[in-house]
């Protein structure tokens, strides 16, 4: 998740709990306006007197695109699942993200050499440690369930982020973020306590779910004011070279002949599809959306997950399940509308 996850200048400053009182109005006159260059777009989009690359297209065309891409990483919980059946968990990381680690320096390396300097570096190591941290416990975690809890469980990390940021850089929790990950707990009971007991692939799901939430956060605040497509290149590389050292202590080498043609495929899918061109995509998106709205959209992946589970690998729903799933994608809701669209069916007299 999911991938689920970094670039997110704009957005991250939305799940890390600031959120601007007039920022609904202010989104609301930019989205009806007549003048498409009134969008604000990156600089790098503007030309003299016109738009152009990502900043020629619509909101509409990037609310699409996290539509899409929240599917494809719902869908992407069952692909690790039948992968992790032949490749474990480490060598499955490694080959994933030091893979996305080769195109993203082939596509930004002007932009690194720019900024190769220990800060960047620095930053790199840091997140590279956390969403390893995030991608290890949640791939362990998918060993021991199924890919729909896992991915539901995974989506909690959208609810844990303002408490992250509270701790971490003292940054505003709201009674919104409250009641929603009060909501939240309930559905998390729902879904991963079986007769009050919790399943280790359940807890570590959740382990994982803490780390996305702290890596949110963390490039939430330190991606303001540097270049997220450098970070997040670094990032892949050292979440790579810590995945390929781990595999190397701690997992038997894996037979020649189990390296199938469908596994290789499925592999590059993982590491091309839903790492690189899923993060460029989302990044590009979230800078063109309003925040709270590309967050909801990309907490699509959850429902999705189950979805692709229940019709691909024969999951079966329980009516406990369905009812915990309901309240977790509730509280995801909550804590990024403030069930504002309500307003329109029950306006205030």
């Amino acid at each position: 998740m999911t991938e689920k996850r970094t670039g997110q200048g704009r957005a991250g400053s939305c799940r890390a709990g600031v959120r601007d009182e007039h920022e609904a109005e202010a989104w609301a006159s930019l989205l009806t306006s007549d003048s498409h260059d009134e969008v604000p777009v990156p600089p790098e989009d503007r030309a003299p007197g016109a738009l152009r690359g990502a900043g020629a297209r619509s909101p509409l065309f990037w609310k699409l695109m996290l539509v899409v891409m929240a599917l494809i990483w719902g869908y992407s919980f069952l692909t690790m699942k039948t992968v992790l059946d032949t490749v474990p968990t480490f060598m499955l990381l490694a080959c994933r993200f030091l893979l996305s680690a080769v195109i993203m320096f082939c596509i930004f390396h002007k932009r690194i050499k720019a900024h190769l300097n220990r800060e960047y570096l620095g930053f790199g190591v840091l997140m590279g440690c956390v969403i390893w941290s995030a991608y290890a416990a949640q791939t362990l975690g998918l060993v021991d369930t199924t890919p729909g809890k896992n991915a539901f469980l995974t989506g909690t990390y959208c609810i844990l982020v303002p408490f992250i940021a509270l701790v971490l850089f003292r940054e505003r929790v709201t009674k919104w973020h409250v009641a929603s990950a009060l909501l939240c707990l309930v559905g998390v009971g729902f879904v991963a306590l079986d007769d009050f007991s919790i399943q280790m692939g359940d807890l570590l799901t959740l382990v994982g779910a803490v780390f996305f939430a702290i890596d949110m956060a963390v490039v939430g605040h330190i991606g303001r004011t540097r270049d997220v497509s450098v970070l997040t290149s670094w990032m892949f590389f050292f979440v790579g070279l810590f995945s390929l050292i781990a595999t190397l202590v701690f997992e038997p080498r894996v037979p020649m002949e189990n390296w199938t043609p469908q596994v290789i495929g499925q592999l590059v899918f993982l590491a091309v599809v839903c790492t690189t061109v899923g993060l460029l995509l989302q990044n590009q998106a979230l800078s063109h959306v309003p925040p709270a709205t590309g967050s909801l959209l990309l907490s699509l992946e959850s429902p999705s997950g189950v979805l692709f589970s229940v019709l691909m690998a024969g999951e079966v729903l329980t009516g406990k399940l369905i009812f915990g799933f309901a309240l977790i994608f509730l509280s995801i809701v909550l804590s990024e509308t403030h069930f504002s669209f309500l307003r329109r069916w029950f306006p205030k007299k």
